[in-house]
């Protein structure tokens, strides 16, 4: 099997770990940490697979087919997992872990197997790869990396050996996620299959009392929520037979994920849920302090008004001769609320929240002017603070601010909106809400494209902003933005040009954008900027230069704009980062063509490369070693000839 038809295998291979997402609850941490980490190695894969030059082929193959192996039993583990009952899951964590430790140990030790030295990777895969590396011998030495959750455990014993406390059920049945009908239906038919795959074997008494833990959850859940029938677990049939039709068809994202129900009042929770008010009230009230669906703990004690939603809904209603579900006039405060002097979910909303919803009820008007000046404010409040921040985006601002990027025909309008975006995006957390959860990747592209210079500038600096987390690299890069933000560096203002020029430094990193930025024609741009006489994207232009250098399509462009006298003048004279990066563009152009090698001899590099060898950073002198060394490789080829560099140099 060839070098590159194996890499492709591998590639598949950790893109089919990386689309197992049911991760079960106990072991969720451990599950995706792995999926992570092996997610972490496909640009490097996708280096040996594009690479056009010779390598160690048999350590070469010897190293990927133990990576193959290791990869077989990552996945085989993970669907294993997939599969268990999320009970066993937390009582034999021992056994499961066991198995946890033998792959990562494989893992470790084909991944540590790999010519590393031989594939000439850029500084930035090759520090990925590293990272992979540590942690994985930081999970060995831990005994699995991720902490055992010691409560869950103890609780679970006490219950098998017949304990019955409801705060006990509860902790359980929430970190066990078993508080919905679906969940309690995946679990018993989980324990089920264990009993039919066991060979016939008697299951013993640890199957019957898993059984008899997984029923004391259940009631305790039936008594928690009394739309839970014994067997089968189904919702009561407490609608007549034509409304029961009615919600079989009602549309998944319109129902509450709490009692599975249209939402008659959708409020939205920090996590950035929906849920029916009357449901996340008794949620909270009941102490719980997490998103009942992804378990997220919840940043503040405030739910607002799903506009949006509800309109969809009542519209969808209407179109379906359906009648809306009747909203509480008048939704009382909560017990915690009453017993409490802090804010809570459901007190009469602060002046603060009615701001809020005043501004969100404006960026629906069908009044431009209104459009504008609410968005306008929430530009200006998700600048000043985190905490404007959490609670505009709890509030469901962004949905209707992605809303704006194209059904707006205001140029201000859409500046406000992508800014407020950018604003928003400063909170860690709304980083992957913005993309994953909302879609806005396709409303920025547009503003970069067609809005005002402004409106452009801060749509480059969103795309920054939300590409800082690597998932985000991959869309973004997928959904076009790439030929715009090099048109904004091409022709940009000065801001616009350092906005777009981070931004395309940040997707770059990510392999499968390189080529993309190479094709919409980025390298002639960055060597413009190289030339101008202010100098100010010099910087830029270089860091950017490094990476796409690293690139097959890139090392080609690049070689071909006569890019080699310009490197050796910033290792002979630019500051000690432009040194570096010129060095680094230096080594992928001479490993692809010999004739750069000639080139920059002739320049007189090799002086530079000694003394930058010596005093430069810790980054310029490995790559000024590299050079030197192909250099003296390069000699020694040519000695049987008796023409080394010096000799075809005289000859040019």
């Amino acid at each position: 099997m060839a070098k590159t038809e194996l890499a492709k295998i591998l590639i598949e291979s950790v893109k089919e770990i990386a689309s197992i997402s049911d991760h079960r609850p106990p072991m969720k941490t451990h599950c995706a940490h792995l999926s992570r980490r092996l997610k972490l190695l496909l640009p490097m894969l996708e280096e040996i697979r594009d690479c056009k030059n010779s390598l160690p082929e048999e350590s070469m193959m010897k190293a990927l087919l133990s990576l193959r192996e290791s990869l077989l039993h990552a996945k085989d583990l993970l669907i294993y997992i997939s599969q268990l009952s999320k009970i066993y899951l937390v009582l034999e964590r021992d056994q499961v872990m066991v198995r946890f430790q033998k792959v990562t140990a494989l893992l470790e030790q084909a991944l540590s197997e790999i010519p590393y030295q031989s594939l000439e990777i850029s500084d930035e895969l090759q520090e990925q790869v590293e990272l992979v590396l540590v942690q994985l011998r930081r999970s060995i030495g831990k005994g699995g990396g991720e902490k055992y959750d010691d409560e869950l455990y103890k609780d679970l014993l006490s219950l098998y050996d017949g304990a019955t406390d409801s705060e006990i059920l509860r902790r359980v049945a929430e970190k066990l996620q078993l508080m919905t009908v679906t969940d309690l239906t995946e679990e018993s038919l989980a324990l089920l299959d264990m009993l039919s795959t066991s060979g016939g074997d008697d299951p013993g008494e640890s199957f019957e009392k898993m059984m008899m833990l997984l029923k004391n959850i259940k009631d305790f859940v039936q008594t928690y929520n009394p739309n839970l029938e014994d067997v089968p677990l189904r919702s009561k049939p407490s609608l007549s037979k034509a409304q029961d039709e009615d919600q079989k068809n009602v549309p998944e994202d319109f129902r509450c994920p709490i009692s599975h129900k249209l939402m008659s009042d959708p409020v939205i929770v920090s996590s950035g849920q929906t849920y029916d008010r009357e449901c996340i009230k008794k949620w909270l009230d009941d102490g719980n302090s997490t998103c009942p669906k992804t378990q997220v703990k919840l940043t503040i004690d405030i739910v607002t008004p799903n506009y949006a939603l509800r309109s969809l809904i009542a519209q969808w209603c209407e179109s379906n001769g359906i009648e809306p579900p009747k909203r509480p006039n008048n939704p009382q405060p909560s017990s915690k609320a009453s017993s409490s002097s802090s804010s809570s979910s459901f007190s009469p909303p602060s002046d603060e929240q009615l701001k809020i919803e005043a501004l969100l009820c404006k960026l629906t008007s069908q009044r431009p002017e209104e459009q504008r000046s609410a968005a306008g404010e929430i530009r200006l409040l998700a600048k000043q603070n985190n905490h404007n921040r959490v609670v505009l985006a709890a509030s469901g601002a962004i949905p209707l601010l992605v809303s704006l990027l194209t059904n707006s025909d205001d140029p201000r309008t859409q500046e406000h909106a992508v800014t407020s975006i950018l604003n928003l995006s400063i909170f860690q957390e709304n980083k992957g809400r913005i993309i994953s959860t909302f879609g806005a990747v396709p409303g920025i592209v547009h503003v970069l494209k067609k809005g005002s210079m402004e409106a452009r500038e801060n749509a480059a600096a969103t795309l920054f902003s939300l590409s800082v987390i690597d998932e985000n690299k991959m869309t973004i890069g997928a959904a076009g933005a790439i030929p715009p933000l090099v048109n904004l560096l091409s022709e940009g203002s000065q801001r616009g040009k350092k906005d777009a020029g981070t931004a395309l430094f940040n997707l770059c990193i990510f392999q499968g954008n390189k080529g993309k930025a190479v094709r919409a024609g980025l390298v002639p741009v960055l060597m413009r900027l190289l030339t101008e006489p202010e100098g100010r994207m010099v910087d830029e232009a270089l860091a950017i230069l490094a990476i796409l250098s690293s690139h097959p399509e890139g090392k080609v462009v690049v070689g071909a704009a006569d890019a080699v006298p310009f490197m050796v003048d910033f290792i002979r004279s630019g500051s000690p980062r432009n040194k570096e990066n010129a060095a680094a563009v230096l080594v992928q152009l001479c490993s692809w063509d010999p004739q750069h090698l000639i080139e920059a001899e002739k320049l007189g590099v090799m002086g530079c490369l000694i003394e930058m060898a010596e005093n430069g950073t810790d980054r310029g002198k490995r790559k000024a070693a590299q050079l030197l060394n192909r250099f003296s490789r390069f000699n020694e080829q040519q000695k049987q000839s008796g023409l080394g560099v010096e000799g075809q140099v005289s000859l040019i």
